[in-house]
Order: C-alpha cells, then sequence, then structure tokens
C-alpha cells in the first residue's frame, strides 16, 4: 500500500487523497456492513465510482440457468444478489456547481473507517470554480444493532463566502437505471471471469409502491423472478441557523429530498438521513412499508446519538474477545484488525441468513455462500462470537431439506449441500469443479463439531448438529464403496477436492479424511445422545428414522478409509492417481498467465500437478492429528512449488502448515499474502468485494499458526512458531462459559483467567489448568522442530511429454526459499 496516501494507524483505514485509479478497489476497502446490510464506500456525490452497490443478504433473483448441453441433474436455477435502492447518495452543489471529487479543487481531504465504532467517515474542503471555499464532512453507519438500519450525515459550512447551497439526498433504484440494463435477455457476462457476477439485461426490480410524508420517503419493488420484495425508506432532518426550503418527492425508480439553503459564511447546515432495508421471500410490499415505519419511528423516537452510542457499545464488546494484538508490528497491526472487522461487517447481523463469499461488500460470485465460510469463517467466530457462529450454522440447518432433495437428485441418501448457493439450490453451472465438491458435506460436519466442541452448546449438538452430522454421514456411506484387495479398504471416486484444478477423481485425500471425521463425529454425537438421554433419542431415531446398525457401519466406513499414501516419496498423494500427471513447470509461467483458470482450458489444467490452492495442506490442518509430523513436512514441501495461490483461500493455509514444519520466514511471507490480499488487491479483483475467508483465516494464520493452537476433540493445545520480529502476539478467545486471555513471547506462553470456569490447556504435550488468581507462564524451548535432520528420500523421476526428466517431491534446499521468502 501507498503509505504517504494510506498512512499506518492502529484502529482506521485512511486515505488522505482520492485517486481514479482504483475506485473500484477503495469502494470495497471503505465499505460498510453488519451482516444483513451492506454498503459499497460510493462517494456520497456517486461520482466517480466503478460499482455502486447497496446489498441485503439473501436478497437475490433468479434465472435459468443454460446449459449447451443439458445432462440430468445439473444446476438449473442461477441466483444473483441484487443490488438494492442505492440511499447513500447525498448530492452537494454550491453557486450551482456540482461537488465532483475527480475535478475538484480540494485543498484538505481525509476519509476513514472506523474500526472502533463501524463509521465510515470523509472530511474535505473544497475551493469552488468561483473562489469560495466549503467545508464538507460526512459519515456513513449500518448499525450492528438496529438490524436495518443505516444513518448517514453531511454536514456543510461555507468557511469563505456566502452562497446558495443545494443538497439532494436520494434513493436511487440503480439496479434498473437506465444506464445500467438492456432490453433482451436475461443476464450477460463483464468480460468473463467467473469469480464476478453477471449483470442482468432485463428488469429485475418492479416496483409495488412509493411514498412520502413531509421529512420521510419510501420505496417499495419486488423481484420478477424470485418474487422476493423490499421496501426502503429513508428520514430526515436538518440543523441549521440559516433559511432553508424543502422538496420532497418520490417516484417508482427514485426519492428525493432536496434542502435549498442560503448559506451564510460561518453558518453550519447539518443534515440527518436514517434509512431502513426490509426484505422478504414473499411478504407484501406494504406489510414492508410498515417495517419501514416502525423501525424509523424507533430512530426518531430515540434520537440519532442514542444510535451511534449502542454501536460503540456493540463494537467495544466486539474487540475484547476479537482482537489479535503484534505488538510493534503498527502496519500488520492495522491491517489485522481490518480484516478481522470485515468478519464484524459480514457475519454479525447475518441472523441465519449465511455469509457470502463476498458478505455485503460486493456482487463478486453473485453473492454466493461456499464451503469457505464454515472452514475458515465458523473457527474465529466459535472461540470469540459464538452467536454469530451458531446462526451460520442456522443457515445450513434451515437448507438442510434442500440439501436432501439434492441427494435424491444425484442418486444419494441423506443431504448433500450445494457448492454454491444463496437459497439452497445448487447454482454452479460446471459440475466438475462445483457439484463435485462433495467435500462441502463434511466442512459443514467439521464447522458443526468445531462449534459444539468450543462452545459446549449440547443443545445444539443433540438436535441439529446431530441431524446435519447424520444426514452427511449417510451421503458418505453411500456415496463409498467397498474394495477387497489384499484387505478392505472404503473408497470415494468421482469427486473434486478443494483444489479445482485437479476434478472428478478417485479417493481425494481432504475428502477422504474430512469424510472419515464426519462418519466417526457422526457415529460418537448419535451414542452420546443415545447415553445422555435416551427420550430425547428415541425421538430423534424415530423422526431421522435411524436403522440398526447405521452407526456401525459409518465407524466401519471410517475405520476403513482408503487414504492414499505413497511410499517411495513419503506423501499422501492429493488423489489416487495423481502423482501420474505430468508437472506443470511454474517457473517458466509467465506472470500475464495467471491465474491460470483465465488463461488455459480446463482440460489444459487437469492434466498437470498443479494446484490452484492448498488441498492436503489444508486436511493437514484440518485434521492434524491424523498426520505425523514428518508426513506434515513432506507434504507441505512437495505441495507448495506446485501451488500457484490462484486462490484467496490458499496462503493462510499454507503460512500455519509453514510455521507448523519449521518454515518460519515462508510462514511470514504466505502469512503478509492472506494479510494484505485486499488491501494491496494482490489478486486484482478487490473490486468485487472483500475476500471474507482470507480475512477469517488471518485470524487463523495468527492463533493456528504462530501461537501453534490445535483444537482436536476440543482439548486446547498450544505449540508457539512466533515470528522473530514480533516481541509479543496477544489474543482473547472463549472456551465454553469461560474466557482466557493468551500472550505469546519469544521464550515463554502466557494465559491469563478472565472469567467463568477453570480451562485446561496443554503446551507441548503438558497440561496446564488456568483458573481466577495468577497467569500461568510456561517457557518456551526455541521455536519447535526444524528441517535440518529430516534426511530427504531419493524422489521420483518424472517425465514430460517433450522427454526431458523432471524431479517431484521435497526441493533440496528449502531453507534458501525460507531466505527467499524473508
Amino acid at each position: 500500500m501507498d503509505r504517504q496516501r494510506f498512512p499506518v494507524d492502529e484502529w482506521r483505514l485512511v486515505e488522505t487523497f482520492p485517486s481514479d485509479a482504483d475506485v473500484g478497489v477503495t469502494e470495497t476497502l471503505f465499505a460498510v456492513g453488519n451482516g444483513y446490510l451492506g454498503m459499497r464506500g460510493n462517494q456520497p456525490e456517486g461520482r466517480p465510482t466503478v460499482s455502486h452497490g447497496t446489498y441485503v443478504n439473501g436478497f437475490h433473483e433468479t434465472w435459468e440457468i443454460h446449459h449447451a448441453e443439458q445432462a440430468f441433474g445439473f444446476a438449473h436455477t442461477g441466483q444473483t444478489i441484487v443490488n438494492a435502492p442505492d440511499s447513500k447518495v447525498m448530492k452537494l452543489y454550491v453557486d450551482d456547481e456540482p461537488l465532483l471529487l475527480s475535478t475538484a479543487d480540494l485543498l484538505e481531504y481525509e476519509r476513514s473507517l472506523d474500526f472502533r465504532d463501524g463509521v465510515a467517515r470523509r472530511h474535505l474542503v473544497w475551493r469552488t470554480p468561483s473562489g469560495k471555499v466549503v467545508r464538507v464532512d460526512t459519515s456513513l453507519m449500518i448499525s450492528f444493532t438496529e438490524r436495518h438500519l443505516s444513518v448517514m450525515t453531511i454536514e456543510v459550512t461555507m468557511l469563505a463566502g456566502s452562497a446558495p447551497v443545494v443538497i439532494s439526498s436520494q434513493i436511487l433504484n440503480r439496479q434498473d437505471g437506465a444506464d445500467e440494463y438492456l432490453d433482451g435477455g436475461l443476464m450477460a457476462e463483464k468480460g468473463w471471469d467467473p469469480r464476478q457476477a453477471g449483470e442482468f439485461m432485463s428488469r429485475v426490480l418492479e416496483p409495488q409502491g412509493n411514498w412520502n410524508s413531509g421529512r420521510r420517503m419510501i420505496l417499495g419493488y419486488r423481484c420478477a423472478r424470485s418474487r422476493m420484495t423490499i421496501a426502503v425508506g429513508a428520514d430526515h432532518s436538518i440543523e441549521t441557523a440559516n433559511n432553508v426550503e424543502e422538496l420532497i418527492d418520490t417516484e417508482p425508480d427514485l426519492a428525493k429530498k432536496v434542502y435549498r439553503v442560503d448559506a451564510a459564511e460561518g453558518q453550519p447546515i447539518r443534515i440527518t438521513k436514517a434509512v431502513a432495508y426490509h426484505t422478504s421471500r414473499g411478504v407484501p410490499t406494504r406489510e414492508l412499508f410498515d417495517r419501514c415505519r416502525r423501525t424509523l419511528d424507533r430512530v426518531r423516537r430515540d434520537g440519532i446519538a442514542h444510535q451511534f452510542r449502542q454501536q460503540r457499545e456493540w463494537v467495544d464488546k466486539y474487540w475484547l474477545n476479537a482482537d489479535v494484538e503484534v505488538e510493534g508490528q503498527p502496519e500488520l497491526q492495522q491491517a489485522i484488525r481490518w480484516n478481522l472487522f470485515q468478519i464484524a461487517q459480514a457475519a454479525a447481523r447475518a441472523d441465519q441468513l449465511g455469509v457470502g463469499a463476498k458478505g455485503v461488500t460486493g456482487s463478486g460470485y453473485e453473492g454466493h455462500c461456499f464451503w469457505d465460510t464454515e472452514i475458515y469463517v465458523v473457527p474465529f467466530l466459535a472461540y470469540t462470537f459464538p452467536v454469530a457462529a451458531k446462526n451460520l450454522l442456522r443457515f445450513r440447518v434451515n437448507l438442510l431439506d434442500r440439501a436432501r432433495e439434492r441427494a435424491r437428485e444425484l442418486a444419494q441418501r441423506g443431504a448433500l449441500f450445494p457448492w454454491r448457493t444463496i437459497n439452497g439450490l445448487e447454482a454452479s453451472a460446471y459440475y466438475a469443479a462445483g457439484t463435485a465438491q462433495y467435500h462441502i458435506d463434511a466442512d459443514i460436519a467439521y464447522a458443526v463439531a468445531r462449534y459444539c466442541d468450543a462452545t459446549g452448546d449440547t443443545a445444539f449438538q443433540r438436535r441439529d448438529g446431530a441431524e446435519i452430522l447424520v444426514e452427511t454421514a449417510r451421503m458418505w456411506a453411500d456415496l463409498g464403496f467397498w474394495r477387497v484387495d489384499g484387505s478392505r479398504t472404503f473408497h470415494i471416486h468421482g469427486v473434486t477436492g478443494p483444489d479445482e484444478y485437479t476434478t472428478v477423481v478417485n479417493n481425494n485425500l481432504f475428502t477422504n479424511v474430512m469424510a472419515r471425521f464426519n462418519l466417526e463425529r457422526a457415529a460418537a454425537a448419535v451414542r452420546e445422545l443415545r447415553e445422555a438421554d435416551p427420550t430425547a433419542y428415541e425421538r430423534f431415531r424415530s423422526r431421522l428414522a435411524l436403522q440398526d446398525g447405521e452407526v456401525e457401519e459409518w465407524e466401519e466406513c471410517a475405520a476403513h478409509m482408503s487414504i492414499p499414501f505413497d511410499e517411495g516419496l513419503g506423501i499422501h498423494p492429493q488423489d489416487q492417481n495423481f502423482l501420474d500427471r505430468e508437472l506443470w513447470d511454474l517457473s517458466a509461467t509467465p506472470p500475464e498467465k495467471h491465474p491460470l483458470l483465465l488463461n488455459y482450458h480446463p482440460l489444459v489444467i487437469y492434466r498437470f500437478q498443479v494446484l490452484k490452492q492448498a488441498d492436503v495442506v489444508l486436511a493437514m490442518l484440518l485434521q492434524g492429528n491424523r498426520f505425523t509430523l514428518e508426513q506434515k513436512r513432506r507434504n507441505f514441501e512437495y505441495y507448495d512449488p506446485i501451488t500457484t495461490g490462484d486462490s484467496s483461500l490458499s496462503a493462510v493455509v499454507q503460512s500455519i502448515i509453514a510455521a507448523e514444519v519449521g518454515h518460519h520466514r515462508m510462514a511470514m511471507h504466505y502469512f503478509r499474502m492472506g494479510l494484505f490480499v485486499d488491501l494491496a488487491d494482490l489478486h486484482d479483483n478487490t473490486s468485487d468485494g472483500v475476500h471474507i475467508a482470507s480475512a477469517g483465516g488471518v485470524w487463523n494464520a495468527l492463533v493456528y499458526g504462530f501461537a501453534g493452537m490445535r483444537d482436536h476433540g476440543g482439548g486446547l493445545t498450544f505449540d508457539p512458531r512466533l515470528p522473530e520480529a514480533w516481541p509479543r502476539l496477544k489474543f482473547r478467545m472463549r472456551l465454553r462459559d469461560s474466557r482466557i486471555r493468551v500472550e505469546v513471547e519469544q521464550e515463554s506462553i502466557t494465559f491469563t483467567h478472565v472469567d467463568g470456569e477453570p480451562v485446561t490447556v496443554a503446551v507441548r504435550g503438558t497440561s496446564y489448568d488456568v483458573a481466577a488468581g495468577e497467569p500461568v507462564r510456561v517457557a518456551l524451548d526455541g521455536q519447535g522442530p526444524r528441517l535440518t535432520h529430516i534426511v530427504p528420500r531419493e524422489p521420483s523421476p518424472i517425465v514430460r511429454s517433450d522427454g526431458t526428466v523432471v524431479t517431484a517431491g521435497v526441493p533440496t534446499d528449502f531453507d534458501a526459499l525460507d531466505e527467499e521468502a524473508g
């Protein structure tokens, strides 16, 4: 980042001058949201812009997926998040001259997003073409306490000269704006990129009514195909000693509140705009109008200052558990807090609606939810913000019936969750890299286990959690098959793992390892329920038609799961035939050919050993207790050189395992890549929205990576790997009903009991009880194991198509790669 333009501030993201070169990026970086409602960081005047955006979680349009060649079971209904009516617009005219940042003569400028109160602010001083000087201060807040509410303010003061001032506050239907859609067809593509949302080419939001009074205006719409409804209402108030004329008007796609002010020098004009958004899957808009009125009436009764106080109190409580402090690293500290704040903005008030890949900051990936949330976001929330974690799991619980239907459609028992979705229907038109990712079932099961272990929420585990575990275990038992070849083993064929550059394979290691966990956990959950509450168990068994022998079948499948392993290389092949493929020479692939998915036909990529993202490496994090340290080293060293990093999900996982196996410089290198994936626009697509999973992965990299925490089976263990330049790493976490503070230094780790019952933790194999009173300080002996005592096995040669021989396996000098990364 340009530190002159974006100076370091540990609690704010600050911009000191605007630029037209990266408008889309800054619209994302300065976006605000609460998990239900999100607004991009557009300038209040509406220009310049790359993507105006206001998004409501789950509010989407549907469309028919047209396949070039149709087949049974292909996804048939696309879903795309809708750009909700834009209420951010606050246009300013002085002497009839519009304020436009691209041409304005700015004497002062600062824009900020404050992580302490969740408010985006902008300050500027503008010298108009006629030589007058105007100060303009704006703010935008989306409430964490009032889920449907946004509050905006603008204060205008003539510093030199008096002038007529006009402020036009608007609600604008940009989704169907005349400059943003064409007739004919439903969806179009914006220069093909599967990470972006397509554009609708016919009307989406059908007007259902508009209304205004002297200070309030409301617009209502219904989506043309999904039939979802939305209403947006805005209240206005003005404080000024100047003479003011007020006008208000609404029409189907535009509502305007206009203030005409005779502004005297030194007399401020302050306008406050409270906006309410309400949506439904089918409630008529007249009902949503009433809901908007009730929200705005409450705000009018309690006052705007009350809303800002509540916001600050909520954010203060969030940071009590979520903050991670890295002493002496202000640049990293700022980036860490920006990333962790993005999780709050994506999940805090999602309230069982799920968290999309971009949260509510952009339209990337159509607004779909993926498996990313369960693997990268839920662990952070489970240990810091368990209510939000439970809500994300409730999103999956509520879609379980549709997952059952999808399983039946694919000729499977149990439930099969969609790879990408908003409403529970599979929305991936490319099954090889989409629907075939059956691992989504095990990922959701993993998230259920992680939440239940961290919180001790037995009520959720014994009902909703167990239901998910059972139905997903049924799917695995049905999907796999038995083979007797010297020994009896359970195989899973025709699936795709997290690495989308290798598709529809047999015995994908990640899938099999996670399916094994899913089967084991389902069996344990059923047995625990039967022992703890026989009456509840009988009701559960009856409701799910649980048959005698099912639990034993799952345990047998898990016990005999086929886990690929190559004795010659001492590694786990990514899938059964992965090592038979030719190696892709990434060193000979020019930068302009990255990412590979945008530059090569899938069939080209699928023929090679090349990874979009960590696959086996991720399995070693999630199921680390099932791999030896030597296996982790060898696997990491084999796969790292052929991992492109084309996925934003990869760097944080590579950082964690690099730290565990002793590649400390590489761990820091990958950590910075994950930390700045959006702030430095490392994937050239930050303009599409925040990479929410990567933001959650930042916490994972800090806590699982550098603090060395693991939580297999619910017990916390620590084996720190603190970077040499960091004197201290501090964070807080919840475990069941208790809270502890963890402080890692170069030579020690200290645990302090904050509240609740005592907690037992282990450090490098020794257990300690952390209770009220004196902190528990444990001395550390160095940074853990290094690589020097490992003797590489003789790797296997591979012959390329051109006849050259290359060697796959452990690179000869990983320490040199560490130095290069450093």
